[in-house]
């Protein structure tokens, strides 16, 4: 399968509270996006993994996925090893994406900064031709995503671009809050985390409409590159 964007994440649900508003956009228009979650966030304070699994599936339904996997890897120990970045070679290759999507790698979760570390090795790794992964079947083909692109979760950075997702900004939330068990219901006797805390579901919709403020736009989600981005003026002149 041919993958137009492929979204990697620490946890089931990082990727929707990062980015959903961009996979909304994309698939709407077209584009055939999956999500690779690396772990089932089995250390999760708040449900378990039989209903965070669940809820995947419903967020995945909501953003109108072509795919979603999980790699099943050990929660709160995610590392660069060899190992894993051989992983999400294969990966890259096996679906080889346009663009893909990570973590912003400076967060207050040690995972989410891990993941992005594995994925920048990853992507540059998978376009050596040399790079042997060690498939049982040999070595794969060389594959280079045009770009790599780093999502917003806990810590802020000045974004290089920001994406208007005022069209599908209540899908994003939707796809949010089907992860119930880890954001606030008054009904949920678990412990607060600091996402179930009922001010953060205030805090995307106010991080959203700040940067949607900050483009002349209703919402927003912001992103990182480390290399310039091309601005397309003609299509910029032709939509005003």
């Amino acid at each position: 399968m041919k993958l137009d964007v492929i979204v990697f994440a620490a946890h089931p649900d990082d990727a929707e509270i990062g980015m959903g508003g961009t996979i909304a956009l994309l698939t709407d228009n077209g584009f055939r996006v999956g999500i690779i979650d690396l772990t089932k966030a089995e250390l999760s304070t708040r449900g378990d993994v039989k209903t965070r699994s669940a809820e995947t599936v419903r967020a995945s339904q909501i953003l109108g996925l072509e795919l979603r996997e999980n790699l099943e890897l050990s929660d709160g120990h995610l590392e660069v090893t060899d190992e894993y970045i051989k992983m999400i070679v294969r990966i890259i290759r096996n679906y080889k994406p346009e663009i893909i999507f990570a973590p912003y790698f400076n967060d207050r979760h040690p995972d989410h900064i891990a993941v992005s570390q594995i994925v920048k090795k990853a992507y540059f790794l998978s376009g050596l031709k040399n790079f042997d992964t060690g498939n049982s079947g040999g070595k794969t083909e060389a594959v280079r995503p045009k770009k790599i692109f780093y999502y917003m979760q806990s810590f802020k950075f000045d974004p290089k671009f920001i994406v208007d997702i005022t069209k599908y900004f209540e899908t994003k939330m939707n796809s949010v809050k089907a992860y119930k068990t880890q954001f606030f219901d008054p009904e949920n006797t678990e412990p607060n985390t600091f996402i179930s805390d009922p001010k953060f579901i205030n805090y995307l919709e106010a991080r959203s409409k700040f940067y949607g403020f900050q483009i002349g736009r209703e919402y927003g989600e912001p992103f990182f590159s480390e290399e310039e981005v091309e601005l397309d003026i003609i299509n910029l002149l032709k939509r005003n």
